[in-house]
């Protein structure tokens, strides 16, 4: 008879368990409480006719378990006292969410650079970081972790997870992550911000940008070939190609509360070895290279660090250094309708001014970009 695996009720918009590394941690930890003697038993009634129930703990107990180095089923099924069916099906379930777990004749293995806790930990992010195989979107679940009563988010704490069902860009767009390729294709994962003034709110994703085109820099100047072409930013708040293909998305969102901040959550996703449709990857870059994802997280985080309690002048003069924008014609699309000219300047608080067609002189808070024509391995700054 063949054995179905029935989830049990998973709590609202998360599916799964999660990793997690605590602030300031020197040994990461599942964030999953023991099991229960009942759930044990259930586990453990493979050979009676019928249906085996299995808590989602059991699918976060596996993905602890699970290491770069490959077990045999038999070993993992007996650390969690599983039957190896059971064990398959578990293994099974995390593929589907986007888990990259590899199987051999050697047994089951994350691939290499899977960014679970221990990997961010050696790669030199100490900080609090959770990981897990599917949420509804990263923005909300790293909310919930700042909601907790018993152990919130700190500032600064980290959530990534493999794959969304509920994620979301700018302007209440669906993001469209990397499903084209194999589980474990990109990076998204968001970061909750320290508390900050009202005031520097809109250069914080420019901040973020130049971050993240910093740390991607550095992991592909570490290419054996050098990488074909460089990305840049476009206002405000995209990596992209030369070719101007997208690489990555970046999304503030915060709470206000009268004139303050009261939180601000700032999400990212990032293409990897693969991307939707008319984007572009890292990949792409740099063909023929191996990705260590949890390096290249680690490096992010730690850009962008630097980055958002930078001094306001030097996050405008490195963005104007890094831009793919000022200089060129654009097509603007703001709530009062489309702005056509060409792209100005920034002014200090991070707003897009462009010239118009009739010489008018306009500042744009926010809107979305189009670069008219096509862009040159240099871009105009």
């Amino acid at each position: 008879m063949k054995w179905m695996l029935i989830q049990a009720r998973r709590f609202a918009g998360r599916i799964g368990g999660s990793l997690e590394c605590p602030r300031s941690a020197l040994d990461c930890r599942p964030s999953w409480r023991s099991l229960s003697p009942i759930c044990a038993g259930l586990a453990r009634q493979v050979r009676l006719p019928g249906v085996t129930v299995l808590p989602d703990q059991w699918s976060t107990a596996l993905l602890a378990a699970l290491t770069e180095r490959p077990q045999l089923p038999a070993t993992l099924a007996a650390r969690l006292g599983l039957h190896p069916d059971n064990l398959a099906e578990l293994a099974d379930q995390l593929r589907e969410l986007g888990v990259p777990l590899e199987t051999s004749v050697h047994g089951h293995a994350l691939r290499p650079g899977t960014p679970t806790p221990a990997a961010l930990r050696a790669a030199g992010f100490s900080g609090a970081y959770r990981y897990q195989p599917q949420v509804g979107s990263t923005q909300d679940e790293l909310r919930r972790w700042a909601d907790d009563a018993q152990a919130p988010a700190p500032a600064g704490a980290a959530l990534l997870a493999e794959s969304q069902t509920a994620g979301r860009g700018r302007r209440g767009r669906v993001w469209q992550a990397a499903q084209a390729g194999p589980p474990g294709a990109g990076l998204t994962f968001s970061v909750l911000l320290a508390p900050l003034q009202l005031s520097r709110l809109p250069l914080l994703p420019l901040a973020a940008g130049v971050a993240l085109r910093e740390a991607c820099l550095s992991y592909l100047a570490t290419a054996a070939e050098p990488a074909a072409g460089v990305p840049g930013l476009k206002w405000p708040n995209d990596l992209i190609t030369p070719q101007g293909r997208k690489l990555a998305g970046i999304l503030l969102e915060a709470e206000l509360r009268g004139g303050s901040v009261r939180r601000a959550v700032l999400g990212i996703g990032l293409n990897v070895t693969a991307a939707p449709g008319g984007a572009a990857c890292l990949a792409d870059l740099a063909p023929g290279r191996s990705w260590h994802r949890a390096e290249l997280l680690a490096a992010i985080l730690r850009a962008l660090e630097h980055w958002l309690s930078a001094p306001d002048a030097e996050i405008l003069d490195a963005w104007r250094e890094a831009n793919f924008t000022l200089g060129r014609w654009v097509q603007v699309q703001t709530s009062g309708g489309p702005v056509s000219g060409q792209a100005q300047a920034l002014t200090g608080s991070g707003e897009l001014q462009v010239v118009t067609d009739a010489g008018e002189l306009l500042t744009i808070g926010a809107g979305d970009v189009a670069l008219i024509g096509a862009l040159a391995a240099e871009a105009p700054r």
